[in-house]
């Protein structure tokens, strides 16, 4: 096998050698430009100014997105120098050598002379004009044009196509590499666009400088035959004019083929397919418009004086492939009913074969922690066979999950579900329902976070995970929507993070004895004796995870385990699960601040009335619990709560509720369930490096 391997020194030559390419091609084009070139070398150079216009072509046909040819900007403007240089060339020899024959100036030139126009320089010039007028005002002014709108639109899509890289990157779906990838495919398109709406202007110069230069030989050429070469002037101008023609035509034909290439890349929606694929898939797909144009050719074909045959042949020819498509059509739904009929044979017979056999312990199945149950179109979506990916995107969810919240996540089950509906999904905590959706496989979901400037057609909906107003849409409208200000996500990310939103709120109930015991296990491999002072010596491993799940329900990260242990450590003698939880807070405020206010020293917050204080405090000393609290007075609490939380997020800040210790925990499991995204703390929290801005008064009124 070492004998097959490239040397090293053979990848450092070839490396070299791409480096080396594109100056060398360069000083070529510029030797061409002074230096006196053979007949046979400008064949050679025709011919490859003609292959490398099809290879461009070509490569443009079948790329699938515009960034996968980033290189045709700089390729566009090196092909119209070998052009301009070829004519500078050819030129050259054409005046010097044209009153010997046709074929002074190469076969190349000769054939295009005789062969494609005939030998009549009139015809030559007529379609020599033509050529030039298509590409000059067609195909490379659309192009331009083209180039010069998306441009605009990708730089206007920018921020919102960064929203939703960053919106990735928070739910864990990417990593920050796959962040930073992205991020440069988003620069690099908008620069690409940029460089082809320049890049245009070169073709568009090319032709004009393709006019000037064939009227320039035929007049230098008339001059130079009579007055040099004692030519007649019907001669000097038939032999020159051909050969000006010819030098013309083999210039204009690839600068054609290369304007087009332009105008496929720059025209072309990005999806899956190259743009045979598309053109095919989409225009014959519609067996009605075959059927439509069919009876239109076939009934031109009947009026009098009209091809017949040809019209007639045509419309059966339509007719016959709108058949055949309609029928193609028509089987699809009953291959799916058959596939999933065998799927349901074979269950039932699975069931009936169990039906016979005792039962027994080994049909217990134990409940899932978490599960993902599917409709069948979403199968893809989770199938590493069809790409699906979806479980990347999970992985990456419980990592980051680990990472920022402090434990594993237990892994996430996934399985087909027929009593779905084919796009729904729904996601189980320990065998029970806590989230589903929809999620339209092949489209785009487009979320408005409140500042989108139009509207969207598509199917209305709301987002799964926030509920926000959201629109399915078409892939070809993602760039629209993106520019209006819409985040756009695929179906996968849907379903990814709606499963992050319902993993980061059910954290809690996540975190059992398995989890708690393996989380021991990895902090005493740093710090045994710590661990093993603390359980079960200090506390038991059942009032640790309560304490644990206290933090976890009201969002505070168990990261810091550290801390928590010495903490707990630290007193001994508190045995109650919420006065442990209570210690703990007072030791990780200043984690629990920063990650309710990163990066300010100023805390705005919402405080109570000391009206009000004081009358919680009395009914906490009354029932112990906070159960002394009237109807009345607990239902004010919680508009005006209600309302300055409102008041909170409207200025752009965290509605945090600043309270005195002893009422922290009754304030917070009483406000928790209205209101999910307050957050209470208490004064022996905050640390005293941070200064408070009191935004409002709850009681006030």
């Amino acid at each position: 096998m070492n004998s097959l391997r490239m040397p090293a020194w053979m990848g450092a030559i070839g490396a070299k050698g791409n480096a080396l390419a594109a100056p060398i091609l360069i000083i070529l084009l510029l030797a061409m430009m002074i230096l006196p070139l053979p007949a046979f070398i400008l064949d050679l150079f025709f011919s490859f100014n003609i292959a490398l216009s099809v290879i461009v072509l070509l490569t443009a046909l079948y790329t699938v997105k515009p960034l996968d040819f980033m290189a045709f900007p700089a390729i566009l403007l090196v092909s119209t120098m070998l052009r301009l240089s070829l004519n500078v060339a050819s030129t050259r020899i054409v005046l010097t050598e044209g009153h010997t024959g046709g074929a002074a100036a190469g076969k190349v030139i000769e054939a295009f002379g005789h062969f494609l126009i005939g030998g009549n320089y009139t015809v030559g010039i007529v379609v020599f004009v033509i050529l030039t007028i298509i590409n000059f005002t067609v195909v490379t002014k659309g192009a331009g044009r083209i180039a010069e709108v998306g441009a605009r639109f990708a730089l206007d899509a920018m921020p919102g196509k960064q929203m939703a890289i960053d919106a990735d990157l928070n739910a864990g779906m990417i990593a920050e590499p796959e962040a930073r990838k992205r991020r440069a495919e988003v620069a690099q398109e908008a620069e690409f666009y940029g460089a082809m709406d320049g890049a245009s202007k070169y073709v568009k110069g090319d032709a004009v400088a393709g006019i000037m230069v064939t009227l320039i030989n035929v007049i230098g050429g008339l001059i130079v035959g009579i007055v040099q070469h004692d030519m007649a002037a019907g001669e000097a101008a038939k032999t020159y004019t051909l050969l000006a023609i010819g030098d013309g035509l083999v210039a204009q034909i690839p600068s054609l083929i290369i304007s087009i290439a332009a105008g496929m890349v720059v025209s072309r929606v990005a999806n899956e397919q190259d743009i045979g694929g598309q053109m095919m898939g989409q225009l014959f797909a519609k067996p009605e418009v075959l059927y439509i144009t069919g009876g239109i050719i076939a009934g031109m074909g009947l009026i009098p004086g009209m091809p017949n045959l040809v019209f007639l042949l045509l419309g059966g020819v339509l007719g016959g492939s709108g058949y055949l498509l309609a029928k193609r059509a028509k089987n699809a739904p009953q291959r799916e009913a058959e596939a999933a009929a065998n799927d349901a044979a074979a269950g039932a017979q699975q069931a009936a074969s169990a039906e016979t056999e005792e039962a027994t312990w080994q049909d217990i199945m134990p409940v899932d922690t978490l599960g993902l149950e599917v409709g069948y179109r979403l199968i893809p979506l989770v199938d590493k066979a069809q790409g699906g990916e979806l479980l990347k995107r999970i992985k990456g969810i419980r990592k980051k999950f680990a990472q920022e919240v402090g434990f594993l996540a237990p892994p996430v089950h996934i399985r087909d579900n027929l009593e779905l509906k084919p796009s729904a999904y729904r996601i189980t905590l320990k065998g029970v329902e806590v989230g589903s959706g929809e999620a339209i496989n092949g489209q785009f979901l487009a979320i408005n976070p409140g500042m989108a400037s139009g509207t969207l057609p598509g199917t209305p909906t709301t987002d799964p995970a926030f509920g926000l107003p959201a629109v399915w849409i078409e892939a070809g409208m993602r760039d629209e929507a993106q520019s209006l200000g819409y985040t756009v996500v695929d179906a996968g990310t849907v379903v990814a993070t709606h499963l992050n939103h319902l993993i980061t709120t059910h954290a809690s109930e996540l975190l059992g004895r398995l989890e708690v015991q393996a989380l021991l296990d990895h902090l005493g491999k740093d710090t045994p004796k710590l661990v093993e002072d603390l359980v079960p010596k200090v506390v038991s491993l059942a009032t640790l995870q309560k304490v644990l799940q206290n933090l976890l329900i009201e969002g505070v990260h168990i990261r810091d385990m550290r801390t928590i242990i010495e903490t707990l450590s630290e007193h001994a003698g508190v045995q109650d699960a919420n006065d442990l939880t209570a210690l703990v807070r007072i030791a990780l405020g200043r984690a629990i601040v920063q990650q309710l206010f990163p990066g300010t020293n100023e805390l705005s917050v919402m405080t109570l009335d000391n009206r009000l204080e004081r009358l919680l405090m009395q009914a906490l000393g009354a029932g112990g619990d906070g159960t002394g609290i009237e109807p009345g007075l607990a239902d004010t609490i919680a508009q005006q709560a209600h309302n300055a939380a409102q008041q909170q997020e409207a200025m752009g800040h965290t509605p945090v509720l600043l309270v005195p210790g002893p009422l922290r925990v009754l304030l917070s499991r009483f406000l928790r369930r209205a209101l999910p995204n307050l957050k209470v703390l208490s004064h022996s929290e905050i640390p005293e490096t941070k200064t408070i801005r009191v935004t409002s008064l709850v009681g006030a009124g």
